[in-house]
């Protein structure tokens, strides 16, 4: 058992990411296990690999598993669905939203620019600018003439 307080922490933190990674690994084995005995049996199979890939992604992204190997489980499920030939509409290969092409937009002539800068300078001139809230005036601080070392003083004795 741990002494210092920062590793007993540490320990507590571990075990915690330790019980919730095993959530996560597990209903991923648990759903790749049920796409397998789908794909023998023949019944749901694109339903079942679904699921088993949503399952094998929210492992990767919670970082219970590899992302790499979450990406290799997927990619045999995928194999053996398309040597059934059959096709699964997986949530990663579907686009989210139609992409919408950007509009160019024209620029404006550099004259235009010039103009507009005298415009933002009247504004300026026509209200006063208002004085900063800790701008006080610095009140003269005279200074003291500096203490004479004791070289000096010895200096002027003799």
């Amino acid at each position: 058992m741990a002494n210092i307080k920062s590793q007993i922490k540490r320990n507590r933190q571990n075990e915690k990411r330790r019980l919730r990674n095993r959530d996560f690994r597990g209903a991923a084995r648990t759903a790749v296990k049920d796409a397998h005995t789908s794909l023998e049996s023949g019944q749901n199979t694109a339903a079942a690999v679904v699921a088993a890939i949503s399952a094998l992604d929210q492992a990767a992204q919670k970082g219970a598993i590899h992302p790499r190997n979450a990406a290799r489980r997927k990619g045999r499920l995928m194999k053996h669905l398309a040597a059934l030939g059959l096709q699964a509409k997986s949530p990663v290969t579907e686009p989210a939203a139609p992409i919408v092409e950007k509009k160019e937009v024209e620029k404006k002539p550099a004259k235009a620019e010039k103009e507009s800068k005298p415009a933002k300078e009247e504004k300026t001139k026509a209200e006063p600018k208002k004085p900063a809230a800790k701008s006080v005036e610095k009140k003269a601080v005279e200074k003291k003439p500096a203490a004479k070392s004791t070289a000096k003083k010895t200096a002027e004795k003799k």
